[in-house]
């Protein structure tokens, strides 16, 4: 099997996940420096630092969306080589 994976191939989803990762790391970027003034007793940050916080969850839906797609694909190209395109019917 080995020879067949190409090692920069990409799968559907693939992209999803990287972006929903860098997106999670800017949000929590975001979280530590509006949290650092809290602990700090400094002057906090506007706003709308807080909102740029919630990118953490925005990226983790988006990665996780990513993942969801692979699952998808694999389960498309599992059921493709198995030879049948329906699901199999109920026992009577």
């Amino acid at each position: 099997m080995r020879d067949k994976t190409r090692t920069n191939s990409t799968e559907p989803g693939d992209r999803l996940i990287r972006a929903g990762v860098i997106v999670f790391f800017v949000g929590a970027v975001a979280t530590l420096v509006t949290v650092a003034p809290m602990l700090l007793g400094t002057t906090p940050f506007p706003t709308y630092m807080f909102g740029l916080s919630m990118l953490m969850g925005v990226g983790f839906l988006v990665a996780g969306a990513g993942v969801l797609r692979s699952i998808a694909a694999g389960r498309r190209q599992a059921r493709a080589a198995s030879g049948s395109a329906a699901p199999p019917s109920p026992p009577r």
